[in-house]
């Protein structure tokens, strides 16, 4: 039918980008591939997090290929059948590696694209030499025909004739088999794409199934991949029936399968990437969408089935000694989520990666990060502010006196209240390849009584004080300490340009804002950045943060004052705190509030988890976001804590969600924690 025609076209134009992304990839070094740039025409360089993406969908296929090719080495006849391969190298990398002595690789996708692969693997010398002299015409479907590789033209969603079609070929359903179908399956009907996996385990007595695609579509990033594949006229349809790893497994096993496993990209990444390799590729380009990445690995899976093989093929089951991540978080309840009663529309809040900051009961600033300004989206320059009054949060941009002079639209930084009047914003950056930025005082005016964000005004004083230095990082904390009496600044972790994760620390005295030296004993808290920090008891409490080699940390430590200086002291958690980072944090009346952030567990996404100091009891709480019409995207957030009314405010937050599209959260959000703060 015409419309299914239009379908396969859209489905086509899928397999078509991800061919010039993975191209972009190869040429930046995430993947050793010299044939890609042969088969792939267009050249679009693309965003860091897009190649890692295809980076970690290249090893998670390459790792399974050559393990099935290495357990079967002993066989003397083997094959690869790549469903939908579209203008995939894998045949000529294998071939080239010298990994196909007894294999023969059959490719299928839609007969207009095994046309264009036969006719450029002909019409190239590097490809065609490859294939070797007998590789020649094809018959019917069978667009190209070599010894060791066939290439036909057929829609898959039709089984019979794609069985008449492989046998014609020559497939062979009595030696080792392995199926590969890399984010293809959920485009089709799942009647069909069910039908398809148990025609695999029904019709071929050693048969391996290597499925690669995405999963978790209710959660906040997964509704915004649903809808960017729905535009895009491609429904995933396996989704809403195979919603995560258990439905998935299940599913093999109901098709006949008889050995299943399957992990999400961010374990793939922990466990079966050795950490060299880990580091290699976090080093091939400046990049600081950490939260990006990880939650668009815990939105695919790679997947391995067997059945009738002689010894089993478990690629997946690693030797790393890694924590595995399953089993859902335990909730201890849930907390209703509502859009802030304002009196007015509220622009300019959407943005991530900024800072907001009580600077008067009741009246929030918020400066910096990148969101949406007059329509684009840009790093911010506008400052804002939200005032409560009657009830009511009212908004406006912030008249700024000297504007611009060096703030220069920064994301990632601190800004701490010294005074009334007075606040100190440090670092920040700009690009992630740029150096850190400096610090800069902003003065407001003394009045208290402003009920009218026309009445605040902010200036920008810009200062280069002999700590300057100190301050040249992103995604630090600053935090107010006492230390003799005097009050000082806590400078702490962070990162910059130059050094992936930074664990050293500066006591900024606020007077002067020079750097004093302050001795410090105890365990040193492993270096991070993206952690919180606030102040308890005239000291500090650090907690969560991402680690060196981009691990998340479940860590809480407190830097506790003595006479002669300080103390890093552990923070016991039972049951130990969950590794997060990206989160916000408030302290309360002896417990500690995380809000938010990215974890990898990938069944839920963090809420509010809270901590009692005391006793070290760690409670997790679900966001119930039924009331709000958007997903809530609770990373690269702001938080503002109300202690008298118990209310915790929302601003902003949201991310570049891989290639499906920027999502920023629309409006502010309250959440009332006056049931969870009640002293038991």
């Amino acid at each position: 039918s015409a419309s299914a025609v239009s379908l396969s076209r859209q489905v086509q134009g899928t397999g078509g980008s991800s061919a010039v992304s993975k191209c972009s990839a190869a040429a930046r070094g995430y993947i050793q591939d010299r044939f890609l740039r042969l088969l792939v025409r267009r050249r679009r360089r693309r965003a860091p997090l897009v190649h890692r993406g295809y980076y970690i969908r290249a090893r998670a296929v390459d790792h399974c290929v050559q393990d099935f090719l290495l357990k079967t080495q002993s066989h003397p006849r083997t094959q690869i059948l790549s469903l939908g391969a579209g203008f995939d190298s894998l045949y000529f990398r294998l071939k080239d590696m010298g990994l196909l002595h007894h294999t023969v690789v059959y490719e299928v996708d839609f007969p207009n694209v095994a046309c264009q692969k036969a006719t450029l693997i002909k019409r190239i010398k590097e490809l065609s030499a490859l294939v070797g002299d007998t590789g020649g015409e094809g018959l019917g479907v069978i667009t190209f025909s070599g010894e060791d590789y066939k290439l036909l033209g057929v829609d898959l969603s039709e089984l019979s004739e794609l069985e008449r079609s492989l046998e014609e070929a020559g497939l062979d359903n009595e030696i080792p088999t392995l199926f590969i179908a890399e984010v293809v399956l959920t485009y089709m009907e799942n009647s069909r794409s069910d039908a398809l996996i148990q025609w695999a385990a029904e019709h071929f007595s050693q048969a391996c199934f290597l499925l690669y695609e995405q999963m978790h579509p209710e959660d906040p990033f997964g509704c915004v991949m649903q809808q960017h594949f729905s535009q895009l006229n491609s429904a995933l349809h396996s989704l809403a029936q195979y919603p995560d790893c258990e439905a998935q497994q299940r599913r093999f096993f109901e098709k006949g399968w008889t050995e299943c496993s399957i992990m999400d990209m961010n374990e793939f990444f922990t466990r079966c990437t050795p950490e060299d390799e880990q580091q290699r590729m976090q080093a091939l380009e400046p990049f600081d969408e950490y939260e990006e990445w990880h939650l668009k690995c815990s939105h695919y899976f790679v997947l391995t089935a067997s059945k009738g093989m002689e010894s089993s093929w478990t690629p997946l089951l690693s030797n790393m000694t890694v924590p595995h991540c399953d089993g859902p978080v335990r909730m201890a309840g849930s907390i209703t989520a509502v859009v802030c009663a304002t009196h007015s529309e509220i622009p300019g809040l959407r943005r991530y990666g900024h800072h907001s900051v009580l600077i008067k009961p009741n009246v929030i600033l918020t400066t910096g990060g990148f969101g949406e300004e007059d329509g684009q989206h840009c790093r911010m320059r506008n400052f804002h502010v939200l005032i409560k009054h009657a009830g009511y949060w009212k908004a406006g941009c912030v008249k700024k006196e000297n504007p611009d002079k060096r703030w220069d639209e920064r994301l990632y930084h601190t800004v701490s209240c010294l005074s009334s009047s007075l606040a100190l914003v440090v670092g920040g950056r700009t690009s992630p390849s740029s150096a850190g930025l400096g610090m800069l005082w902003l003065k407001f005016p003394e009045t208290s009584n402003a009920s009218d964000p026309g009445d605040v005004t902010v200036e920008l004083v810009s200062l280069q004080p002999a700590a300057e230095p100190a301050a040249l990082r992103w995604r630090h904390s600053t935090t107010e300490v006492i230390f003799k009496g005097e009050k000082y600044l806590f400078l702490y972790g962070g990162r910059s340009a130059m050094e992936p994760v930074l664990g050293d620390w500066y006591f900024l005295h606020t007077q002067e804002l020079s750097c004093t030296v302050i001795p410090v004993e105890g365990p040193v808290p492993e270096s991070r950045h993206s952690h919180s920090a606030c102040s308890w008891k005239g000291g500090v409490l650090i907690a969560g943060g991402l680690g060196a080699v981009e691990q998340p940390l479940g860590s809480v430590f407190f830097l506790r004052e003595l006479e002669h200086g300080f103390q890093w002291q552990t923070v016991e958690t039972h049951p130990p705190l969950i590794p997060r980072y990206s989160h916000t944090a408030h302290v309360h009346d002896g417990k500690l509030l995380l809000v938010g952030g990215v974890w990898f567990h990938s069944s839920s996404v963090p809420g509010i988890t809270v901590i009692d100091l005391m006793t070290g009891l760690c409670l997790d709480y679900t966001i119930n976001v039924e009331r709000l019409e958007w997903p809530l995207m609770l990373h690269n957030h702001s938080s503002v804590f109300l202690p008298n009314e118990k209310e915790l405010l929302l601003i902003g937050g949201g991310g570049n969600c891989f290639s499906f599209g920027t999502h920023l959260n629309p409006e502010p959000v309250s959440l009332s924690l006056s049931n969870i703060l009640t002293s038991h």
